[in-house]
């Protein structure tokens, strides 16, 4: 039998950061998974754990900050993914890797990632995930240990172990997303990743030489120094999940444990950043 979802349809303004609150305050109430899109997200949560007043409390919903409406219904599990599948493309990355569903015909470039998001973070079409690939095409990995943090999907970590990365961690807070990206190193017949379910405080005595972590800013900031603390001398840390416009902040908290900027990528005003230490 086929679960019944509620799907709430969120139009949030302005989407930054309040998508991003509103999608870590909907987990904390039992929404399973979650869809951004050009007006806000998508979010899901089993019929069975729902009732009418789940999210009458949302701090964000109470704001006055952000312009939040939103309009509900059921779904089958069934058609939430024949939804899924009809509306997820596939992407290609500078024309060298391609990004797809199982569903999908491979175009035949030089790296081919097959994953099933599930709506998990991280299918290549957010600026961050790009921009984080087209870091990775111009480094060489071979033989480096990663850590891939805020996994979501795993595709990071995927194309690392593609590229010749080993060891490598995946590392997500999200519950789906842990699950989501193990299934999807599987999928890509990956042997050298290993997935955590957790946060910055797994990476006590760890050490890497790239680290990549595309989250948001707030949770870059905060961890900013234990990622670095992990960081191989000469280790490369790639950031993204932010504004153009918050490369400064950035800069100053990397600047406190002699990291440089190497190299900056834009796309639609999302930026990605290259350190070297």
């Amino acid at each position: 039998m086929d679960s019944i979802y509620i799907e709430y349809s969120f139009s949030v303004t302005p989407k930054e950061p309040a998508t991003e609150i509103l999608i870590a305050e909907l987990g904390s109430v039992g929404f399973e998974s979650f869809v951004e899109n050009e007006t806000g997200v998508l979010a899901y949560i089993q019929k069975k754990d729902w009732r009418k007043d789940i999210i009458d409390d949302l701090f964000i919903l109470n704001s006055t900050e952000f312009q939040i409406a939103y309009t509900q219904h059921e779904v089958t599990q069934t058609n939430w993914n024949e939804e899924w599948e009809k509306n997820f493309e596939p992407i290609q990355v500078d024309e060298i890797v391609s990004i797809r569903a199982p569903f999908h015909e491979n175009p035949n470039l030089s790296y081919d990632i097959v994953i099933e998001p599930k709506m998990s973070f991280g299918t290549g079409h957010h600026e961050t995930t790009h921009m984080m690939i087209q870091h990775l095409i111009s480094l060489d990995l071979e033989g480096k240990k990663v850590l891939d943090m805020g996994c979501g999907t795993g595709v990071l970590a995927i194309f690392a172990e593609m590229k010749g990365a080993n060891p490598i961690d995946a590392i997500d807070i999200d519950n789906w997303c842990y699950i989501n990206s193990i299934e999807n190193v599987e999928r890509n017949s990956c042997h050298n990743i290993t997935v955590f379910e957790g946060d910055a405080e797994l990476l006590s005595g760890r050490t890497y030489d790239v680290i990549i972590a595309n989250i948001n800013r707030n949770i870059l900031l905060k961890d900013m120094e234990t990622y670095i603390n992990c960081l191989n001398e000469k280790g490369i840390l790639l950031l993204s999940g932010f504004y153009k416009e918050d490369i400064p902040i950035i800069n100053e908290e990397t600047s406190k444990y002699g990291i440089k900027l190497d190299h900056t990528i834009e796309r639609n005003n999302w930026v990605s950043l290259k350190y070297v230490k």
